[in-house]
């Protein structure tokens, strides 16, 4: 009797166990069938003419989530890519500009007449409220500055966001 009673725990032990593995098995099977790729079909819509630009991938496609080029034209959507793009780079000086500030490295002099060294000023937002009238005012002229020479004045760039306008050449063309 004390056999037997060995033999039907392994009994109840091995069925529980190809129950458990069955189990983890359908629900690996559901769990993987979530990502098949489904079937559905192109609604045509003005968004379809930007599908094939520089960007554009799959899954998701086209991606406006502001509806910001619905029934636009070509040269709405070359101008918000420019723009785009210049806000891009904007960003990746300022994460620069920041990380140079927060290691301790100032411009040397003055930013204002008032006796304001670049010195003075801290890093992080604490500099917003610590730059003097003047030094904004120096900040905006700067930016307003660019904004006219970052262009392509000459016409002949050859991509969006290519600001070169002759202005200022470094040689770096010659690179190719």
């Amino acid at each position: 009797s004390l056999h037997g009673g060995f033999t039907f725990c392994l009994i109840d032990q091995n069925q529980s166990e190809a129950t458990m593995k069955t189990a983890i098995f359908a629900s690996l099977l559901a769990a993987a069938s979530a990502f098949a790729p489904q079937q559905t079909a192109k609604s045509p819509s003005a968004l379809a003419a930007f599908e094939g630009e520089l960007g554009v991938q799959k899954p998701l496609g086209f991606y406006d989530p502001a509806g910001m080029l619905t029934n636009a034209s070509p040269a709405r959507f070359e101008r918000l890519r420019e723009v785009e793009l210049k806000h891009g780079r904007i960003s990746m000086l300022a994460v620069v500009g920041y990380l140079i500030t927060k290691a301790g490295v100032r411009l040397p002099g003055l930013i204002s007449y008032d006796g304001t060294s670049f010195a003075d000023i801290p890093a992080g937002w604490a500099a917003v409220s610590a730059v003097p009238k003047e030094g904004w005012g120096q900040i905006v002229g700067f930016i307003f500055f660019l904004e006219l020479i970052m262009r392509d004045i000459t016409g002949e760039g050859e991509f969006i966001g290519d600001f070169r306008n002759g202005a200022i050449d470094y040689g770096w063309d010659t690179f190719d």
